[in-house]
């Protein structure tokens, strides 16, 4: 801790200052914080340059100097623990003295804990090192005086002004937005960051700086101000501006605090403390922590189209004033100017309102973007899209252009978002802007996720020779719906009921689809089919991944809730679309092998009327043929003949003829041992695909899960396969081995820990105890989503189902099996799903006499309570909001 100088010091005057600034920060007073600190660090260097022992001996008469404030300190914009960088500018040569005058000022604000950069420099150094290096240039555009000689100031900026500014302006604008161009590419735009950089993405502070910086260039402004009163924002604009760079620096300031250091990326830790401290939540709730990044996505949206606004304003300013070619639309009120669409003026909107419709139209059929004015009179005149508008089949129809027109290097749905005109047309809209989901998964704010999911189906019309097999056959199937504006509606209106609260959001936003289509005079049919997709959305991607697709039961199910094949069709290719909008951890190879297997499995029934039975057992024939002839070509006939009988259908559907063989081979190597195990890298990833075989026996699986945990191998993924000579196959893949260099002496101590934790000479629980404890200590939730058990009864004929939604750490799945184990239950299907930082992990369960469990309600929530008390270390009687909790998920 910062030992407190004496009050009477300059250094303990600024010391007692900043303490009543954080003291007024904390109590919510925090208006002026950026200026208030700012003035501080003036009143130090004033003080100090009044008392300085050093200066009179530098002689300021033959050698003036001046102490000049740079950067952010410049600005005024000093947050909690900002940077302090001043500049020590002398007229002549810097003479030797400087280097005592740094250690009298500068050394005590160290010592006290500020960040400070310092540069000692003659005029005339600084000046040519400003006209060689643009970084330095742009930090003395913030210049600001603070003591010395303020005439040696002046000189300073009127040698930047008069000797680089006037001359390379041009240059330096160019040097501004190609580094304005990098940053966002690596910084990211904050609209899709789980963690946003409040000062250096897109939509951050540094958007602003830019702004300002570029201002200076064109037009030589002095104030913040001048952006409005030089004609590049409008007063309005402007106003919004500030708001939202205040509630960011307050972000900012907080996010100091809480860090303990200067830090601009609001990390996951630091979001649900940050929403208590800011008022949006009396303590860490789901729904104060969303409100309060949704409030905070919107601000650095405003900031980000503020900054596009000037951007889009500033550069043709820099090209001088010739007036631009008008070329005519065939619109009337319409007309293109510079490549952009603009109105003719206001009148022709108060006259016709459907422009503001018909604009949007233009703009996606000529693939040409609105002009800033346009925007500006969108956003003026959006009040006329009363409900007679939302009714006109003129603009019903516009709008169905604007969402079928294949996609382009701009979004026209983002433009109408973002001048507020999509919340006009659709008001319920408005309840899912900026709203924002607390979890890993979810990279996007949910108005545009739905967007970006529109644009993933229409991506889909377009020809891409990188495309995998997965997106070649969605491509395919695109080809084929009709009419695809009912897919694309129901793209755009998948998630509308994630702006009300609690419920099954799928269920509200069919309620909701319906009535928006309803209202624009839709027919029934295409109401009622759009409907159904919004309810279902989830369907398909939850049952690929959550049961067994090998059980009849499961595709007899997905057929009759599904009913026709081209429902099917677009329920897929929605799926597909939601999955890959929702971010990279929603959307990999695994989910679309299942989620195709699905689609082929239904579509069979659907089309025949019957499962795929016949086809199954053509199947088996082949695989049966494929296998004798790999087995013999390998002299491994006589074990595939003894085996092949006791290989189940469901095994034969599953596992290729060359997997089949290496399971049979390392069977034959088995021997006495309980267990052997076969370890390869996992096609082009970093993980490993572990294959055990052994003699099976109740928590088998649950005995690996445990010997994997146990040497820190965490598990992504896993496949369960038993033999009718109950002899288990199981595949796990998993994390590498921490020290790969001898990663081989790994897995045999892993084969061994195996067969002794089978053989029972090895007791887990005891030697995982610690471990687990401190893994699940470990965890740091992203989300505030409850940890439940859900047990279900319906869906197979022959299994009990049990779903668990937990936090990811290493050693979870043996927790889980190891409970079920301990219930009494025999693992037969396990579906491994992980989500971000938490897992969604299925099995298809029997008690150890082969019937199922559960299936009265007394038994089922009793089975439920006795797992989640196993597994979560608890048992509670589960309520009604861990139900409603279980059902929406």
């Amino acid at each position: 801790m910062l030992k407190l100088q004496n009050e009477n010091t300059p250094i303990g005057t600024l010391q007692k200052g900043r303490q009543e600034l954080i003291t007024k920060l904390l109590a919510g007073e925090d208006q002026g914080f950026l200026a208030g600190k700012a003035q501080l660090l003036d009143d130090y260097f004033h003080q100090s340059f009044a008392k300085s022992q050093v200066g009179p001996t530098m002689r300021m008469a033959k050698n003036p100097y001046a102490v000049v404030a740079l950067g952010g300190y410049g600005r005024r914009e000093q947050c909690l623990h900002s940077d302090v960088d001043v500049l020590l500018l002398f007229q002549k040569e810097v003479p030797d003295e400087a280097a005592g005058l740094v250690q009298e000022i500068v050394y005590p604000l160290w010592d006290a804990g500020f960040e400070v950069g310092y540069a000692t420099r003659a005029l005339k150094d600084c000046v040519k090192l400003a006209a060689q290096d643009y970084e330095v240039l742009t930090s003395l555009t913030d210049a600001r005086f603070i003591c010395g000689i303020t005439p040696l100031y002046q000189e300073l900026k009127e040698n930047i002004a008069d000797k680089i500014l006037a001359r390379n302006g041009a240059a330096f604008l160019k040097w501004m937005a190609d580094v304005n161009a990098r940053r966002h590419d690596h910084f990211g735009d904050n609209a899709y960051l789980i963690e946003p950089n409040l000062k250096e993405g897109r939509g951050g502070l540094r958007d602003y700086h830019v702004m300002l910086w570029m201002c200076r260039c064109l037009d030589g402004a002095r104030e913040p101000r001048d952006l409005e009163y030089l004609g590049y924002l409008t007063h309005d604009e402007y106003q919004e501006l500030f708001e939202s760079l205040e509630f960011i620096w307050k972000v900012r300031n907080h996010l100091h605090y809480a860090a303990g250091r200067k830090c601009d990326q609001l990390a996951l830790d630091h979001q649900a403390r940050l929403a208590v401290a800011l008022g949006f939540a009396d303590e860490e709730n789901l729904a104060g922590i969303e409100h309060f990044l949704g409030t905070l996505q919107r601000h650095l949206e405003c900031v980000k189209l503020r900054h596009a606004i000037f951007m889009r304003s500033a550069f043709p300013k820099k090209g001088g004033r010739v007036k631009a070619k008008v070329q005519e639309t065939g619109i009337p009120g319409i007309e293109i100017v510079r490549d952009s669409l603009r109105f003719t003026g206001p009148e022709p909107i108060l006259a016709e309102p459907l422009l503001l419709m018909r604009i949007f139209e233009e703009s996606a059929r000529r693939r040409l973007p609105l002009s800033v004015e346009a925007q500006r009179l969108v956003r003026e005149f959006s009040y006329l899209a009363g409900e007679s508008f939302r009714s006109d089949p003129a603009a019903v129809r516009a709008f169905e252009t604007i969402l079928t027109t294949p996609p382009q290097t701009f979004s026209v749905l983002t433009d109408m978002l973002n001048t507020g005109f999509l919340a006009r047309f659709i008001p319920e809209f408005a309840t899912i802007q900026y709203r924002i989901q607390y979890t890993e998964y979810h990279l996007y704010p949910v108005d545009k996720h739905s967007i970006h999911t529109v644009q993933m189906l229409k991506k889909l019309a377009e020809p891409d020779p990188e495309r995998d097999p997965h997106m070649e056959f969605a491509a395919a199937l695109y080809k084929e719906v009709s009419p695809k504006k009912l897919l694309l509606w129901a793209a755009l209106l998948h998630d509308i009921g994630k702006g009300q609260d609690g419920g099954d959001h799928s269920a509200a936003g069919a309620d909701m689809a319906r009535r928006i289509l309803e209202r624009m005079r839709y027919p029934r049919a295409h109401v009622d089919f759009v409907e159904f997709l919004v309810k279902n959305h989830l369907y398909m991607v939850k049952t690929a991944t959550r049961r067994d697709l090998y059980d009849e039961a499961t595709v007899i199910a997905c057929a009759r809730a599904i009913e026709d094949p081209m429902r099917l069709k677009m329920l897929y290719l929605l799926s597909v679309a939601d999955s890959l909008a929702t971010g990279p951890k929603a959307w990999n190879d695994w989910t679309a092998s299942l989620l195709r297997e699905l689609y082929g499995k239904t579509n069979q029934m659907l089309m025949t009327g019957e499962l795929a039975s016949k086809k199954a057992l053509s199947v088996l024939a082949k695989t049966g043929k494929d296998l004798e002839a790999k087995a013999a070509r390998e002299g491994f006939s006589d074990a595939v003949k003894e085996l092949f009988p006791v290989l189940s259908p469901r095994y034969l559907n599953a596992v290729s003829p060359d997997e089949i063989l290496r399971h049979v081979k390392l069977y034959t190597s088995l021997g006495e041992k309980r267990a052997v195990i076969e370890v390869r890298p996992y096609k082009d990833t970093n993980l490993r695909e572990v294959t055990v075989c052994g003699k099976d026996q109740p928590g088998f699986f649950s005995k690996v899960a445990g010997v994997l945990a146990l040497h820190n191998l965490n598990i992504h993924n896993a496949q369960i396969y038993t033999w009718r000579n109950h002899v288990a196959v199981d595949t796990f893949w998993v994390n590498p081995p921490l020290d790969q260099l001898f990663e081989d002496e790994t897995w045999q101590r892993v084969e061994r820990d195996i067969n002794a934790a089978v053989a029972g000479t090895l007791d887990l629980e005891e030697a995982l105890e610690r471990k687990l404890a401190e893994a699940r200590a470990r965890v740091k939730p992203t989300s505030l989503r409850k940890e439940i058990v859900k047990v279900d009864t319906g869906t197979s004929d022959f299994f009990t189902i049990i779903e668990v939604f937990a936090y990811d750490y290493t050693g979870l799945l043996y927790r889980i099996t190891d409970a079920i184990f301990k219930c009494r239950l025999d693992i037969w299907v396990s579906k491994i799903a992980t989500k971000a930082d938490r897992v969604v992990d299925v099995f298809y369960v029997r008690d150890f006499d082969g019937q199922k469990v559960g299936t009265t309600p007394g038994e089922k929530a009793e089975l439920e309570e006795m797992l989640e008390g196993c597994i979560f270390g608890r048992a509670l009687a589960r309520d009604e909001e861990v139900e409603e909790e279980a059902n929406r998920r």
